[in-house]
């Protein structure tokens, strides 16, 4: 099995990338959050930081490309292949409403045509010289609001050579609300020649292996936010050895550090820190972030999570 890390906007940047390699290091594949590239500047200062190999190394990193205007993306693949970079994600899986309204991410398969004509102009794209040899892939959605819409998008995606399919099985409209439709990978699995990742909802071990019943050819799984907010959880999953309360310390302490380094800012690492505990705070059962969330200095934030790590046990975390 091969893990990846889930693109996740402001979550799994280039810090928590950073502090998750060095501390865990048990990701086979990490992909960016996406990158938007603007008109007048293909690569702005924030994504040529994100991306840049010297602050990445010792990992396998996919830039995501964000966009419908295949010739800019293709411009912006050409600069970053001039940074070494072979492999690209295009995302197609975006649900937010801003992106999808301008027909990008999600957006993108409201109109099957649209998506063919892209990824034509994309796949052709890739056979020019400074692109030649290049690696595409996609995450995707199923649909923007009925599951009977993926048949067609099936469809278009088979017709690619499309290097690996990665599919968050809910529709646009669910957002990340429900259960995903895991039967629709499952089915995929056993009739498409396109190799698959599946993405959506492994908080535990438990949930993997309930994904691994139903689907027991599966080579691929990227996780997000479970992995954000347990770190050992892909350990757990190989070994069976859970994390301990001392790499849980650890795992926050160094991130928080490493925001503050990167921000110069102490006020606002506590405020990235607080959004890192919307999804940690699952793991602790009967918790409450109300002293974390009131926390304005160091000094009462590091309090905070020490009462809370201290009075509460996290359900997957041993001695």
């Amino acid at each position: 099995m091969q893990f990846y890390l889930a693109p996740m906007e402001e979550v799994t940047g280039r810090v928590f990338r950073s502090v998750y390699a060095q501390l865990f290091g048990d990701v086979d594949k990490y992909f960016t959050p996406f990158i938007d590239p603007g008109k007048k500047k293909l690569l702005k200062t924030r994504d040529r930081k994100e991306i840049d190999p010297e602050k990445n190394r010792g990992m396998e990193l996919v830039p995501q490309l964000l966009g419908k205007d295949a010739q800019l993306l293709l411009h912006t693949m050409e600069a970053m292949r001039d940074l070494g970079y072979e492999e690209f994600n295009l995302n197609l899986g975006c649900p937010s409403g801003t992106v999808v309204s301008h027909g990008r991410g999600s957006g993108m398969l409201a109109d099957p045509e649209v998506l063919k004509s892209f990824l034509e102009e994309m796949y052709e794209g890739i056979t020019r010289d400074s692109l030649r040899g290049v690696r595409l892939s996609v995450k995707t959605r199923i649909g923007i609001c009925d599951l009977s819409e993926w048949e067609e998008i099936r469809e278009v995606y088979e017709a690619f050579p499309i290097t690996e399919l990665i599919i968050h099985p809910r529709l646009q409209r669910e957002f990340y609300q429900g259960e995903p439709h895991r039967e629709i990978v499952a089915k995929m699995l056993q009739q498409s020649k396109l190799p698959l990742c599946y993405n959506g909802d492994i908080y535990t071990a438990e949930d993997y292996r309930e994904v691994m019943a139903m689907m027991p050819t599966l080579s691929r799984v990227m996780i997000g936010r479970g992995l954000v907010a347990n770190p050992g959880l892909i350990r757990e999953i190989r070994t069976g050895e859970k994390i301990t309360k001392a790499e849980l310390k650890a795992y926050h302490d160094c991130l928080f550090e490493a925001y503050q380094e990167e921000l110069e800012s102490p006020k606002d690492a506590i405020f990235k820190m607080k959004e890192f505990w919307g999804y940690m705070i699952r793991n602790f059962p009967g918790a409450s972030l109300r002293e974390i969330h009131k926390a304005n200095r160091p000094a009462e934030y590091l309090a905070a999570v020490r009462a809370l790590m201290a009075n509460e046990k996290a359900r997957w975390a041993r001695e």
